[in-house]
């Protein structure tokens, strides 16, 4: 374990449900300054993880170290308040009969008046609610009464601050807008931090390393950019942002072709040969995302549009190809295309990820 690592989990195992461990053989490490953000559907696991981190859970198999101490594991089993690690509650979590400026200073009571003014002060200032210090919960909005919570959980200067689901109350725009607005904050107080959340354009938006968690499994750990366009699993290709899966021949370790053309991706073993070569007939799958296929009046090839979504800026197309498979496409708005209409598409991928195809259903046909 190193200090640059602020949080390093290794081969943990947390808690049971029917039998089966809720978090298992999860590893994960977290640079001392990064965000991290666990993303997944209900049920896999995460908010659990965040528990015993934070110590509220007991661990049943595994290490979890922060700031290069281990606290749970090994033999340890660390106090929650002795962790160093702050909370940010999906509810808040705040007093609603102390002001704001008493909710901050709620951690800071080892404290001496002075000092623990000064903190009070500086963390409203870092969060823009100096001017609220002495306004009671109910009287903020949602997005204050976030960042209020936020301020109080960093008064403490916690070498680890975890959020479980931080902006689920509160509506679309706002998430978006805060989102930015903590990621900046933590950032500028250069805090470690670690959230969970089922909404992977917030965890783009915070995070820089970001984790795809299913039925109790870290499936990746790495860089959004990573996540989108080197899924190191099925899943987590088809949990991220949004894509459709071709059929496809192996043309040989790196090439692959499928009805659009031909594409540069790896190749999943044992199909690295190359069809032609080997006689096997080797399926893969490519995964082609919405800005994969481009929109060309001037190329020969041609879809028909089945559905289309209007996203301000853009369209995402749904286009049907000519063997009745469908593909998405991201079109510039000013492209208003009707329903049925046939538009010419191209690819526009340099390198693609392929995956073991899965057993072709009765209406699907070879290439």
């Amino acid at each position: 374990m190193t200090n640059a690592c602020i949080l390093d989990i290794r081969d943990l195992n947390v808690g049971y449900r029917r039998g089966a461990p809720i978090v298992e053989g999860l590893a994960l490490a977290l640079a001392r300054g990064e965000i991290g953000c666990v993303v997944g559907s209900s049920g896999c696991g995460k908010t659990t993880l965040l528990r015993a981190i934070a110590g509220f859970i007991t661990v049943e198999r595994g290490t979890i170290a922060i700031d290069g101490d281990v606290v749970a594991g090994a033999g340890a089993n660390v106090a929650p308040e002795r962790r160093g690690v702050g909370l940010v509650f999906q509810d808040y979590a705040l007093f609603p009969h102390l002001k704001v400026e008493q909710n901050v200073a709620f951690g800071l009571r080892g404290a001496d008046a002075r000092a623990r003014a000064a903190r009070v002060n500086a963390m409203l200032e870092l969060v823009g609610l100096r001017a609220a210090a002495g306004k009671y919960p109910h009287e903020l909005s949602g997005g204050q009464q976030q960042r209020v919570a936020l301020a109080r959980a960093l008064a403490p200067a916690p070498k680890l601050l975890l959020m479980d689901e931080p902006f689920s109350n509160l509506d679309v725009e706002l998430r978006a807008r805060l989102g930015a607005e903590v990621r900046q904050i933590l950032k500028e107080s250069a805090t470690s931090a670690i959230l969970v959340t089922h909404d992977q354009q917030e965890a783009f938006a915070i995070a820089d390393r970001v984790g795809v968690m299913h039925q109790g499994r870290l499936e990746q750990w790495d860089r959004p950019y990573e996540l989108y366009h080197r899924p190191a699993s099925r899943y987590v290709a088809d949990f991220i942002g949004q894509g459709v899966f071709l059929p496809a021949k192996v043309l040989n370790p790196r090439r692959v072709a499928i009805e659009l053309g031909e594409l540069s991706g790896d190749v999943p073993a044992p199909c690295g040969i190359g069809c032609d070569v080997c006689g096997k007939g080797c399926r893969v799958e490519v995964l082609l995302r919405p800005d994969d296929v481009v929109h060309d009046d001037a190329s020969p090839m041609t879809a028909q549009v089945v559905r289309k979504i209007f996203r301000g800026g853009d369209f995402v197309y749904t286009l049907k190809l000519d063997s009745g498979r469908e593909v998405l496409a991201l079109v510039p708005s000013h492209h208003d295309h009707a329903i049925g209409e046939r538009i010419g598409i191209r690819l526009d991928a340099d390198h693609v990820i392929t995956f073991p195809a899965l057993e072709p259903s009765a209406s699907e046909r070879p290439l």
